[in-house]
């Protein structure tokens, strides 16, 4: 049977079935009985991705930490771009950095997968409230600044189906936003409120600014795909006007620097923020613990902040 690259699929209906059984058994949790029958797909389907996949996270589940880095291995050889994102399972098996282990390609499948269920989803089943904290949050900052809640340029980073420019396409007169996911996009785009659309990386979106170009920058539950914000906070600095701000929400926890939680999403820790600021020229305006999800019921811990 010949076999590209890199495939979701096996090509063969029966061995897509096993990995479908398989599935069904990690689900239950019999991880063991999930390992046995991949190990067997594996070996008759080798460049099978999405087996060696599962495979990594049944092995993960027995707490074999080195059959589950074997088999992410094998994911990420056979897919550079990382599209599963196997690099960040390694990273949290410990046999990776945790910087650089979430890859554009990871982002963008996650996203384009998740575009129609999306919205319903943040808001029914996490509860999630992070455009209404950012808005509100910025509107106290303005004031702080002796500034009007109103502004000329805007870019949304990470902007995903428009949340947020439901909210602050009120306040700025030109927003734009830029988003890994087409199919996210797609969906911002029927909301008829930007002026233009990007598919592509926040840091590039950013750096591709004039300078002093933008009043506004904002990030709702966009950054906690990005592990290290230094070149994100020096690219908003140079993009900024004068009396322009950034306004942005993150994960946290109550440790150092920043950590890869078990949710495959970065946290920050709140002096960590401030430092990388600080390095970067911008003044924190505020900085506060919020909230803006739930999982399993119970609040995430975040921080909400916004720097000029």
């Amino acid at each position: 049977m010949a076999h590209s690259a890199f495939t979701l699929l096996s090509g063969d209906p029966v061995l897509d079935r096993r990995l479908d059984w398989a599935r069904a058994f990690l689900a239950e949790g019999d991880a063991s009985a999930c390992a046995e029958l991949l190990a067997e797909t594996v070996a008759d389907a080798p460049h099978f991705a999405a087996a060696w996949f599962l495979l990594g996270e049944a092995r993960a589940a027995m707490a074999d930490r080195a059959g589950a880095t074997e088999a992410f291995e094998r994911v990420r050889a056979l897919d550079p771009d990382d599209a599963l994102g196997a690099g960040l399972h390694l990273a949290r098996l410990g046999a990776a950095p945790a910087e650089g282990a979430m890859s554009a390609a990871y982002v963008r499948t996650l996203f384009d997968q998740y575009a129609d269920r999306f919205d319903t989803a943040l808001r029914d089943k996490l509860a999630y409230r992070g455009p209404e904290l950012l808005f509100e949050a910025l509107a106290r900052a303005a004031a702080a600044r002796g500034r009007t809640l109103a502004f000329a340029e805007g870019l949304d980073l990470g902007c995903g189906t428009g949340l947020a420019g439901v909210l602050f396409a009120a306040v700025v007169e030109r927003l734009a936003g830029v988003d890994l996911s087409p199919a996210m996009l797609e969906k911002a785009a029927g909301l008829g409120l930007y002026v233009r659309l990007e598919a592509g990386e926040m840091g590039a979106a950013l750096e591709a600014v004039p300078e002093a170009g933008l009043d506004l920058i904002l990030a709702a539950d966009a950054l906690c795909y990005v592990a290290d914000l230094a070149p994100l906070f020096h690219a908003a600095r140079r993009a900024l006007k004068a009396d322009g701000l950034f306004a942005f929400t993150l994960e946290t926890h109550d440790g150092d620097g920043v950590i890869l939680r078990d949710t495959l999403r970065y946290a920050h820790s709140a002096a960590h923020v401030r430092a990388l600021a600080q390095a970067a020229g911008l003044a924190v305006v505020l900085l506060e613990a919020a909230s803006t999800r739930a999982e399993k019921g119970v609040a995430v811990p975040g921080l909400v902040c916004v720097l000029g």
